[in-house]
């Protein structure tokens, strides 16, 4: 898939959306990417993860492991087409949260990994941490890391954010412009914050809306 093609599907489903939204970080922007809005819709959920497959279907990769939640689903349907695509058996594991803003290879998962060829997958990446977290517990449990890859890497996130794996892609780069609330051209026009997704909810209480 092409990134016009990627970007196309997002916004059919509802998961790249025009208006005024709150980043995690408190930033502002005309643009936001709503990774959730995806998982509902199965078919362009596979088509996407098929995408990511092909990418490494000459790497030999022997598991794929994504940080829960929605990752879970990707590593699930990436390991499956790759397991058509090179006709071998292609595991899909996840890391749980641990609780502690880490991650943690649980449920004999770190058995399936060990010695094995593994390539870590995410929906949306915009620091790197969650990749990295999961780069890190794999080669942790013994596990030959040899590509990580997002659907869509928001933060122009380098390789060696993500904990240096030999490659990082991205089915979409995207550049989003962000604001401090007090550079926000659509604050300073009044127009509304995004409640339903981001953290719009937060600011418009905070500021008693």
């Amino acid at each position: 898939m092409t990134e016009s093609e990627v970007l196309d599907l997002l916004q059919k489903v509802g998961a790249f959306r025009s208006g005024h939204f709150v980043f995690t970080h408190g930033r502002h922007s005309d643009s936001y990417v709503n990774k959730d809005a995806l998982y509902p819709y199965t078919r362009d959920t596979s088509l996407l993860c098929k995408a990511m497959a092909e990418r490494f279907a000459d790497k030999g990769i022997e598991v794929v492991a994504g940080p829960t939640m929605g990752a879970a689903i990707l590593a699930q349907l990436v390991a499956y087409h790759l397991s058509e695509l090179t006709g071998k058996e292609v595991y899909g594991v996840y890391a749980d949260k641990d609780g502690q803003g880490g991650f943690v290879l649980r449920r004999g998962y770190d058995d399936i990994v060990k010695g094995k060829k593994t390539l870590v997958v995410e929906d949306l990446t915009t620091t790197g941490g969650s990749i990295k977290k999961v780069v890190e517990v794999a080669r942790a449990a013994g596990g030959d890391v040899v590509g990580a890859i997002a659907i869509v890497n928001r933060g122009g996130v380098t390789k060696e954010q993500v904990g240096d794996p030999p490659v990082f892609a991205s089915l979409v780069e995207l550049h989003l412009e962000s604001w401090d609330e007090s550079e926000c051209e659509l604050c300073k026009k009044g127009i509304p914050v995004n409640t339903d997704i981001g953290h719009g909810r937060e600011f418009a209480a905070k500021k008693g809306h």
